[in-house]
């Protein structure tokens, strides 16, 4: 970003594309990546960012590639994420990034600020989505059957 700047590209026209590393392999690598996201919004406001977000799952059974990624996703766009790379053919993911799962996303951002959320309370859906974020925040070990606990 510097020798950007030093060359005169400003920070709205640049693009940084973070490496998103897969969950099943390098789990502390994933919620790096989520500081990072915060830290950059706030030392280069106007710079733009991407992602291959599908990296998040790979190495993890097919089945379960689509919950790590459109929760990532989510976690991400906390962060002012402003585009990624991703399956065009999951339609729950192109529905999340259109703004059309504000009811998820929020509980999403929810369970990233601490907040102690009652699975009584919650559809199978948000159970999932919510022992998933807390896989990909690094508060419960990742395994292949994390759901089915």
């Amino acid at each position: 970003m510097a020798a950007a700047a030093e060359q005169g590209i400003e920070d709205e026209k640049m693009w940084l594309d973070p490496i998103v590393a897969p969950v099943s392999s390098q789990q502390d690598q994933v919620q790096a990546l989520l500081e990072f996201m915060e830290m950059f919004k706030e030392m280069a406001p106007g710079c733009k960012s991407t992602c291959g977000l599908s990296n998040v799952s790979n190495g993890s059974p097919n089945e379960l590639r689509p919950i790590l990624n459109q929760t990532y996703l989510m976690m991400l766009m906390k962060y002012g994420l402003e585009s990624a790379i991703v399956g065009a053919f999951d339609t729950d993911l192109v529905a999340i990034a259109r703004g059309k799962r504000a009811d998820l996303v929020n509980l999403v951002h929810r369970v990233m600020e601490g907040e102690e959320v009652d699975p009584g309370t919650l559809t199978q859906e948000e159970v999932d989505t919510v022992k998933t974020t807390k896989v990909l925040l690094g508060h419960s070990l990742y395994f292949h059957s994390w759901l089915k606990l």
